[in-house]
């Protein structure tokens, strides 16, 4: 309890959130097992970011950097809008499945905020759009990067659980995908019913060979690590390795807007976003370990669950406890916390390890667009310089249909079982 409290208070004084874990941890250890030698903390942080598994996290970050630093993004806009602005509903449309198909290159909702959102922002304002729907559509677009492959999140799902990335990859698609319908249809309804927006002359066959011609490899990057994995014939290793190769292929031979300084920079970029991700990973498992160690699961999870807990009400208690855990602490923390927590009742309940991933992942990815502390939502504070309030102000059906989604993948795993079941060399 002493924990909680002092974390509850650093993060309402503002303090960095690293330091809110690392800190409370050391401060709680020293008061109440004065005893414990706290070079365990440093053993157990590098016990998180050891598993080879986390090797890909630094290769995906650097094809993502690669990636927004070029062409793809602009060239995947105008694709987009040439084959589907013209559609009622077609800008805000337009704007989701363009965020859907570059999260799918870069694996980051925040590059997919920054690259999309960038772009598409003028245009939904110059349709009339009021600037709180734009927010939260962007914003809620963009999390489906968490969801589909190259999903960072995913990953590290994999290593806490030791289930397989691949197939991990493979059951994101189908809910990811689901979610961007959702989020269209929605789109749709919106602009019929407020009377906004307008839709752009439609492109003639020719203009849209021609943004096909110019954008078409983009299409390359899910081809490669999707197929590639799907295939059996890379590990997610090696298709984020080859991820990087083939942006360096694309954005610098293909595209020639790479140059030294740019690989530079984005080199540099993926140093400083590593080393958040591997300090956040460390201190997620300082704290699984200590929940471990003070045995609160044995202490608490059997109230709550009884003797014998249904498939449903494990499922339900996990998924909320994620909602509310991913709404005040970074996903990745609450993840390495929650977890080995629920492990043994989501083994008595013969829950897939594979679809609670999904789960877990959407809920990280709703977490990161769900106030107060939403990580994204900050980011695209930074980035169009709005205010906090503005930014949010129209996230909250997207956010129910996020839940909506999780729902109906809970009441029907196929959606999310269906590829990794029939994945070539599982």
């Amino acid at each position: 309890m002493l924990w909680v409290l002092l974390l509850i208070v650093m993060l309402i004084t503002g303090f960095p959130f690293v330091l809110n874990i690392i800190g409370t941890l050391i401060l709680f250890l020293h008061v109440s097992l004065p005893a414990l030698d706290t070079k365990i903390l440093v053993q157990q942080i590098i016990t998180g970011i050891s598993p080879p598994a986390l090797v890909c996290v630094p290769l995906f970050i650097l094809g993502a950097e690669l990636i927004t630093s070029g062409e793809t993004g602009k060239r995947l806009s105008r694709m987009v809008m040439a084959w589907l602005g013209h559609l009622p509903g077609g800008i805000p449309v337009s704007t989701n499945v363009a965020c859907t198909l570059f999260g799918s290159v870069s694996g980051s909702s925040q590059a997919t905020l920054a690259a999309m959102g960038g772009t598409f922002r003028p245009i939904l304002a110059k349709a009339g759009y009021p600037s709180s729907f734009s927010f939260g559509l962007i914003l809620s677009s963009s999390e489906i990067a968490l969801l589909i492959p190259p999903s960072l999140v995913m990953i590290v799902y994999g290593v806490i659980t030791s289930t397989s990335i691949g197939k991990l990859y493979m059951a994101g698609i189908v809910p990811g995908v689901l979610l961007a319908i959702l989020f269209s249809l929605y789109s749709v309804i919106y602009s019929k019913v407020k009377k906004v927006g307008y839709t752009e002359q439609k492109a003639t066959m020719r203009e849209r060979l021609t943004t096909v011609k110019e954008g078409i490899f983009v299409f390359g990057y899910p081809i490669l690590i999707v197929g590639g994995i799907y295939m059996g014939i890379f590990s997610p290793t090696e298709a984020a390795a080859a991820a990087v190769a083939y942006a360096l292929l694309v954005e610098g031979v293909v595209y020639h807007c790479l140059t030294f300084k740019t690989i530079i920079r984005s080199a540099k970029a993926t140093g400083i976003i590593t080393g958040v991700v591997f300090i956040l990973v460390g201190a997620g498992q300082v704290a699984s370990w200590l929940i471990s160690f003070l045995r609160l699961p044995e202490k608490i999870l059997p109230q709550i669950f009884g003797p014998d807990p249904s498939y449903i009400k494990v499922l339900i208690v996990i998924n909320v406890a994620y909602f509310i855990a991913c709404m005040l602490v970074d996903g990745l923390v609450a993840m390495y916390i929650l977890t080995p927590i629920f492990a043994h009742y989501v083994l008595l309940a013969g829950i897939d390890p594979v679809l609670l991933g999904v789960l877990v992942t959407t809920q990280v990815a709703l977490g990161t667009v769900t106030p107060p502390f939403g990580c994204d939502i900050f980011t695209a504070q930074v980035i169009f310089r709005r205010p906090y309030l503005e930014i949010i102000g129209h996230s909250f059906p997207f956010l129910f249909i996020t839940l909506l989604m999780i729902i109906l993948v809970a009441t029907f795993p196929q959606l999310a079982l269906f590829l990794p079941n029939t994945m070539f060399g599982k």
